[in-house]
């Protein structure tokens, strides 16, 4: 089998399109490179498409590594067989590979090896082949100084046919099959941590069982950390009885002296060797389907926060609310870059109220403020009402934003490199205005599991996770595109082609050089060669430059084919560009060539209609009920306003102006039923909910969209 037919066996998709993406990527070429700008090779693939091509590819050659190690290991113990070699060589299941490697895996010794040692392979291999002999009087034969009576031989005996049952293939692969349908999870409570207040989150579980198939991923993994945390005892299994009657009509083919032995031995193989393995199996293989659907509910979520509509090149007074340590205040200008900062105390126990109010116009006249962002921590609600009484002389939007992160940031080593000079406080204040500004450009400077987006991000498969993060944030940084003569470091380590060492190269370049005024000087960077311009040319922007094309999503490598739709039009590419009149009359067929056929040209016409659109909308001003500050202000039956700040595979949360966010169940979004809680709403969606229940005590509210 060959890695095309791999991939095409787990993917639908036209072998050529998985050729040609795979030969793409070989030449390393990035995944957003060949979603965009080679359609017309892979078949209009899109991202996530190529990404899984990546991905079966990788795992192709994972496999074919695995076997030639499990080969090679055989001949070195010199037992491999053509038939053993050929089962390997055919199959592509790791499973099945691990399976036909056990006999022969170095392990720690085991009760069977003892027994071999002790000479009584030949006595199992009699009592194995159920012939009707005299067992007793055969045992007799095996005693030696190692073996001191008839009891230990036949004991030696059937630990050797135990293990023979454990590494029998076909048993394995049907005891896996009865676990995948038919195992519960179970779950007990630790006596003596029954009444610790940690525990009572976990109360659920304190006596639980459900079929493995069927638990929700969100269930499973909060089972496994309430184990992890030493509250509770977890178990996966299925009817013994079941399995070993399985066994036994698989094995025994006759009634005689042997059958009571090898009935011992069946029950021995299992309870000993086969039911903690393969109970193991079937707990990590549901581990591994949790911890996809965790990681696809975060990435969902994370996309959604970095995609979320950016207010755009404002000044902004950014406020990081506060009680007692008073409220740090920064101005910024239209790049994100600081101008002031100050530290003002409107609430208790200060309540300079007064003061603040005139430092705050003051600030929003001298540095021409257009917008205020307000993080959403403590004292969130109060300050917004604080800064609604200020009296501005000019319009000035009011936004509260969410500061999740935002501490992590300031503490950071990127924090520390762009203001070395200021403290912690004042470098969070400054996140918080910049995310409003374009979340994108900040979020991707921190950690995304402290971006609190997720659901169990802690629990889950790290490599993996991050993996998919990363993936993310490519995708997301690449749909939008970026100025290169603004962006962070952080921001263009993400673009396709340039990581994180080029990245630095170009802002190194551009602090000594000054802006770049076309694309082509981008070669100018040291160690950007051809190939890392040809993937990333065409998702960095420059703004005002020499060529009105590199403002866009057009490819250098397709600036001769609009220049030729220009010159047949008889204008310049200045008065074709956004003509939608001119642009239609062009014919795709006319301007296709070996490399840019008919999807990419189509491609290429929509970019000239709004060159350098960015996809996200615009950011809008929210207003949460004034009445609602606190958990005690919510009482069952209200309806209110709310902001989605968190999705889960079980619901959403919603942030209604309180501390705590409000669950709405997956069942409570709409009428009818709901597979999935995106398919109803997204990140940051303005919704209205009913209140049905507050529990002031657990700090919970349950919420309803269905009104």
């Amino acid at each position: 089998m060959t890695n095309i037919n791999f991939i095409q066996n787990q993917i639908n998709v036209p072998i050529k399109g998985i050729e040609n993406t795979i030969a793409l990527l070989n030449e390393d070429c990035t995944i957003p490179f060949i979603s965009r700008y080679r359609k017309d090779q892979t078949g209009n693939l899109d991202e996530v498409i190529i990404e899984q091509i990546a991905k079966l590819s990788k795992q192709f050659d994972e496999i074919v590594k695995r076997k030639e190690s499990v080969l090679k290991s055989i001949v070195e113990q010199g037992q491999l067989t053509s038939e053993l070699q050929s089962k390997i060589e055919k199959s592509f299941d790791l499973q099945e590979i691990e399976d036909l490697y056990l006999p022969y895996k170095k392990k720690k010794k085991t009760r069977a090896d003892v027994a071999r040692e002790n000479g009584l392979e030949p006595l199992a291999k009699i009592i194995f082949s159920q012939r009707n002999e005299d067992v007793e009087y055969l045992s007799t034969q095996y005693i030696n100084d190692k073996v001191k009576n008839e009891d230990e031989a036949l004991q030696g005996a059937r630990d050797i046919i135990a293990e023979w049952i454990n590494e029998n293939i076909y048993i394995r692969k049907n005891l896996r099959r009865m676990f995948q349908r038919k195992a519960v999870v179970a779950t007990k409570v630790v006596k003596k941590k029954q009444e610790e207040e940690e525990a009572q989150k976990y109360k659920q579980y304190f006596d639980w069982a459900e079929p493995i198939a069927k638990a929700p991923s969100h269930r499973l993994l909060a089972m496994l950390r309430a184990e992890n945390e030493g509250f509770i005892k977890l178990n996966v299994d299925i009817e013994e009885h079941e399995a070993i009657d399985f066994i036994e009509n698989e094995i025994i083919k006759s009634n005689n002296d042997t059958t009571e032995h090898i009935e011992l031995a069946i029950k021995d193989s299992y309870k000993r060797l086969l039911e903690p393995a393969i109970s193991n199996e079937t707990l990590q293989e549901a581990k591994a389907k949790a911890d996809s659907k965790a990681i696809e509910v975060f990435a969902g979520n994370f996309s959604q926060l970095l995609l979320a509509p950016p207010l755009g090149e404002k000044r902004i007074l950014a406020i990081d609310p506060g009680y007692r340590s008073g409220c740090k205040v920064v101005c910024l200008d239209e790049k994100g870059d600081l101008l002031y900062n100050e530290t003002i105390y409107p609430h208790p126990p200060q309540n300079e109220t007064a003061m603040a109010m005139k430092k705050i116009k003051s600030m929003v006249n001298a540095y021409n403020i257009e917008a205020i962002s307000i993080g959403n921590g403590t004292a969130s609600r109060e300050t917004e009402f604080f800064i609604k009484k200020i009296a501005f002389d000019k319009p000035v939007q009011v936004f509260v934003v969410s500061e999740a992160g935002a501490s992590v940031y300031s503490a950071s080593k990127i924090a520390r490199e762009e203001f070395p000079n200021y403290d912690v406080t004042v470098r969070g204040s400054v996140s918080i205005g910049r995310r409003l500004s374009d979340p994108l450009a900040e979020l991707v400077k921190i950690d995304p599991k402290s971006i609190g987006v997720g659901q169990y991000q802690h629990d889950v498969d790290q490599t993996k996770l991050k993996e998919e993060l990363d993936n993310t944030v490519i995708r997301c940084v690449n749909s939008v595109g970026i100025n290169i003569n603004t962006a962070s470091k952080s921001l263009l380590g993400y673009v396709s082609g340039i990581g994180e060492k080029m990245a630095e190269n170009i802002v190194a370049y551009r602090s000594e050089n000054g802006p770049f005024d076309d694309r082509k000087q981008i070669k100018k960077v040291p160690r950007l060669g051809e190939k890392a311009f040809q993937q990333a040319a065409a998702f960095v922007r420059i703004h005002n430059g020499k060529n009105p094309l590199d403002n866009s999503a057009v490819h250098p490598e397709a600036y001769p084919i609009v220049e030729k739709m220009a010159k047949d039009l008889k204008i310049s590419v200045n008065e074709l560009i956004a003509n939608k009149e001119k642009i239609a009359l062009i014919q795709p067929e006319k301007y296709t060539n070996e490399t840019i056929g008919i999807l990419g040209i189509k491609d290429i016409l929509k970019e000239l209609v709004k060159p350098g659109l960015d996809p996200r909308k615009a950011a809008k001003v929210f207003e949460f009920d004034p009445n609602v500050k606190t958990i005690q202000d919510v009482r069952a039956g209200m309806i209110l306003p709310g902001i989605v700040n968190n999705i889960t595979a079980f619901g959403c949360f919603v942030d209604i102006g309180v501390k705590e966010s409000g669950l709405v169940h997956i069942s409570q979004l709409k009428a009818g039923f709901v597979s999935d809680v995106n398919e109803v709403v997204k990140l940051h969606q303005h919704v209205q909910v009913k209140v049905v229940e507050v529990d002031e005590d657990r700090k919970r509210i349950q919420l309803t969209m269905i009104l």
